[in-house]
């Protein structure tokens, strides 16, 4: 399992900063229009409040973990704000499954 969670790790920062870079390029460097197509439609707001949703879901047991079990949790809040919930789960997995 930890070759899948470290492939999906890859794909967590690949796909997401494919399509940042491409919109990036497309609007001239500018964040500008970014975020009201998030919300447009009935499916990229389902969309949207289902990655919100996770993300905050997985940063609330984040900080239980790290409250009830001492865990270090900076790098997955990190990969969290600055990659996504892609990147964060697949590398919080890698790193707490056994070696198989």
């Amino acid at each position: 399992m930890k070759k899948a969670y470290l492939l999906l790790c890859v794909l967590g920062i690949v796909f997401p900063y494919y399509n940042l870079i491409q919109f990036l390029l497309e609007s001239n460097g500018s964040m500008e229009g970014f975020f009201p197509p998030l919300f447009a439609t009935f499916p990229n707001a389902m969309i949207s409040w289902d990655i919100t949703i996770a993300g905050t879901s997985f940063l609330v047991f984040l900080v239980h973990q790290r409250v009830k079990k001492n865990v270090k949790i900076v790098k997955y809040v990190l990969a969290l704000f600055l990659v996504g919930f892609s990147l964060s789960l697949p590398w919080y997995l890698y790193d707490h499954s056994k070696l198989n």
